[in-house]
């Protein structure tokens, strides 16, 4: 979180490292705990912080779609 306050939402993304992280916890618990940790967030900080952001800082071309 505290990249997120000093950054902001739209340089800042989130990442697993799956495979993996799958020996230490699951899946579906991270992104549990994902939703957790930004719950007080908008649903457009969230869409920034879990998709728009990958797309245009990796420029996934051709994905921007994917992100609405």
């Amino acid at each position: 979180m505290w990249c997120i306050e000093k950054f902001g939402v739209d340089r800042c993304m989130f990442e697993s490292n799956f495979p993996v992280d799958g020996k230490l916890f699951d899946y579906s618990g991270l992104w549990d705990t994902f939703m957790l940790l930004t719950k007080d967030f908008s649903d457009a900080e969230r869409l920034s912080l879990f998709c728009k952001n990958t797309v245009r800082i990796q420029t996934l071309t051709g994905l921007s779609g994917m992100c609405e």
